[in-house]
C-alpha cells in the first residue's frame, strides 16, 4: 500500500514515491523554478555564475538550487562555480557528501580507532592467558 504523507514544503498530505519528495503542486512549482534557474544559466555569461549571483539574480531558495545541484539537475560540468556545501564544513564540494580535508580526516579518525580497537583486543587476549608470578609459577584463576 502506498504511504500517505506530509509535504515537506506545504505541509499538504500526498502519496509519496521514488521520484518525488513533494506533493505535486510543490513538485510544479518547483519544475517552474527549476526552467528559471537553468533559462538564467543557458544564457553564455551566466555559466560562470556563483551561486549567491544565482539566487540574487532569480529569487530562487537556496535550498531549492542546492537540491538540483545534489540530485544533479544542474550539472556541474556545465556550470563549474555550482556546487554544494560539505556536510561537515560547509565548504562547497562538486561530488559526495564530504569535502577531501574531511575526508581525510575522518578516514584518519577511523584509522586511529581501528588501532586503538585492535590494541585493546591484545590487552584482553593477554589478560585471559593469564598473569604469571616472577617466580615462574602461573597464577590461579578463581
Amino acid at each position: 500500500m502506498p504511504d500517505l504523507v506530509d509535504c515537506p514544503n506545504c505541509g499538504s498530505i500526498y502519496v509519496k514515491n521514488k521520484f518525488r519528495d513533494v506533493c505535486d503542486a510543490c513538485y510544479k512549482e518547483e519544475e517552474k523554478q527549476f526552467d528559471l534557474v537553468y533559462k538564467f544559466l543557458r544564457v553564455r555569461e551566466n555559466r560562470a555564475a556563483t551561486i549567491p549571483r544565482v539566487i540574487e539574480e532569480t529569487g530562487i531558495d537556496e535550498d531549492l538550487l542546492l537540491k538540483f545541484i545534489r540530485t544533479g539537475r544542474l550539472k556541474i560540468a556545465t556550470f563549474p562555480n555550482l556546487g554544494y556545501p560539505c556536510e561537515k564544513c560547509g565548504t562547497l564540494i562538486k561530488k559526495g557528501k564530504l569535502c577531501d580535508d574531511c575526508a581525510d580526516e575522518l578516514r584518519k579518525d577511523l584509522e586511529f580507532f581501528n588501532k586503538e580497537e585492535k590494541r585493546k583486543k591484545e590487552l584482553e587476549e593477554r589478560e585471559k592467558r593469564g598473569t604469571y608470578l616472577t617466580n615462574g609459577l602461573r597464577k590461579r584463576e578463581y
